[in-house]
């Protein structure tokens, strides 16, 4: 696992909202530079294995969403969460689990999280390449703080979710110690 000290150059394929497109669909591609989504910016990331999976979905990206005006009011300008999935699948999840104010940010290709040296082989849950589950706290580009969870390796047996979820951070940010997890916030049928 490779350690760096700021975020990497990449183009994000993401699609935005656009009513002149018309349709069912009202959808374009817009790419996202890495310097549109951190530069100047105070940003928590935080990046998981996949979409619509049991942790992901119970928990990680739900408490992410319902601590949003506390991580606001402690001067974040944006919680992003990352995955190495399609902007379609990101899109149809972030509607499913209510996602409203942590923008989810599609890694289609894995480039973002190879750069970041969290791509891990998850072959042997049938995922292929995917993100090792992580948080970070990126000022204007820079790396201030990174949580990785334990046991960093390919085709890892278990799915460690220990210090990269929302109250650890938050707790980061106030200046406390973490309380550990909290309970799922929303209950997974997948």
């Amino acid at each position: 696992m490779a350690v760096i000290e700021r975020i990497p150059d990449v183009v994000f394929k993401t699609r935005v909202r656009d009513e002149s497109v018309g349709g069912p669909n009202p959808y374009r591609w817009q790419d996202l530079t890495t310097q549109d989504l951190f530069g100047g910016k105070k940003v928590v990331v935080f990046s998981l294995p996949g979409a619509f999976t049991p942790t992901c979905s119970s928990n990680h990206l739900p408490r992410y969403e319902e601590l949003y005006e506390e991580f606001k009011a402690l001067g974040v300008d944006q919680i992003i969460c990352v995955s190495v999935n399609d902007a379609f699948v990101m899109f149809q999840w972030g509607q499913k689990v209510g996602a409203n104010n942590v923008f989810l940010l599609p890694d289609g290709n894995g480039e973002f999280t190879r750069k970041m040296g969290m791509l891990v082989d998850k072959s042997n849950v049938g995922f292929g390449l995917r993100s090792w589950r992580y948080s970070m706290l990126v000022n204007d580009g820079a790396i201030e703080k990174i949580f990785v969870e334990p046991d960093f390796a390919d085709n890892c047996p278990t799915d460690p979710f220990e210090v990269s979820d929302a109250d650890t951070m938050l707790a980061y940010l106030k200046g406390t110690e973490p309380a550990g997890v909290s309970e799922p916030r929303l209950a997974f049928v997948g």
